[in-house]
């Protein structure tokens, strides 16, 4: 043995040695990149919103923004607006795809409908409307069609009311909401249903014990990406609503603070309270899974 080959020996790990064992390797390092855009698209303007709304546009308190948001009507009801769509909304999409996931998976077909059924995803919220407005408008087919066969004298008002959003929501949320719940489903082993009805438990009886404790964690998860989605309803809000008044919500409020008051600081405060929102939501939804369920969850793949 030379002597630099001892030397070597004696000086222990080299520096790559050392952070390969920490597991930081050539491929772990291409996550910077990710990182530093996530910092940069995501935590740098969260946080520079978080200040910004605590500097007032015409001085005074930290807290004057916050105070103004919740002392107006015309500010803070759209807080509860916002809630009643998005919240119906998320549950009508959630009961709507559980069956439809059930009836799915055991089709032949299943991607043939698959795709019929997320091909909303592809049109996009504006074209969902544009799509809305022909066909459900006091001049859309719709219309003309029921007035036509005498079922109705007057045009519907589905557009531009309550109902207009709550439909655009349901439609262009639905595919998400059935994808993830698809996925739970399908990630269930069919031996432990075939097991129960075996042992002479009913279909209510398989599913109650069977699948409905394997699939609250993901209907869970599933909730939560649902309502977030829901509650960022801006565009529905505004093409066939009624965003002055009965779905005056609160993405429209910080909208018209930042662009029509020119008021920044305002409408960084509505962000963090729209944020601060949807995240009691979360964690009421994810708080009480843990309450009803604290199986294993191996069994579902989504």
């Amino acid at each position: 043995m030379t002597a630099a080959s001892s030397a070597a020996r004696d000086s222990g790990p080299t520096l790559a040695q050392r952070l390969r064992i920490r597991g930081l390797d050539g491929v772990t390092l291409l996550v910077v990149p990710c990182v530093l855009l996530a910092i940069a698209l995501f935590v740098y303007p969260f946080f520079y919103g978080l200040w910004l709304s605590f500097q007032p546009k015409n001085g005074g308190a930290a807290l004057t923004n916050y105070q103004r948001f919740f002392t107006e009507p015309f500010l803070s009801k759209t807080i509860w607006t916002t809630l009643r769509l998005a919240l119906p909304v998320t549950l009508l999409n959630l009961f709507l795809a559980v069956p439809i996931a059930f009836r799915v998976r055991l089709m032949k077909r299943q991607r043939l409908l698959t795709t019929i059924l997320v091909l909303p995803i592809t049109l996009g919220t504006v074209l969902i409307a544009e799509g809305m407005l022909f066909y459900f408008g006091p001049q859309g087919w719709l219309t003309r069609t029921l007035m036509w066969l005498g079922v109705i004298s007057q045009p519907l008002h589905v557009v531009h009311t309550y109902w207009g959003v709550f439909l655009s929501l349901v439609i262009a949320i639905f595919p998400f909401t059935f994808l993830l719940t698809l996925s739970y489903v399908t990630g269930i082993d069919p031996s432990l249903e075939q097991a129960a009805a075996t042992l002479g438990a009913s279909p209510a009886a398989r599913f109650r014990e069977i699948f409905l404790p394997l699939l609250l964690p993901g209907l869970a998860i599933t909730f939560c990406l649902s309502f977030v989605q829901a509650f960022s309803v801006l565009p529905s809000a505004v093409l066939v609503g009624d965003p002055a008044n009965t779905t005056r919500v609160i993405s429209i409020a910080a909208y018209q603070a930042a662009f029509e008051e020119y008021d920044y600081s305002l409408a960084s405060a509505i962000a963090m309270i729209m944020g601060a929102v949807q995240l009691m939501v979360v964690v009421v939804v994810l708080g009480g899974r843990t309450l009803l369920y604290r199986g294993p969850v191996a069994a579902a793949k989504g």
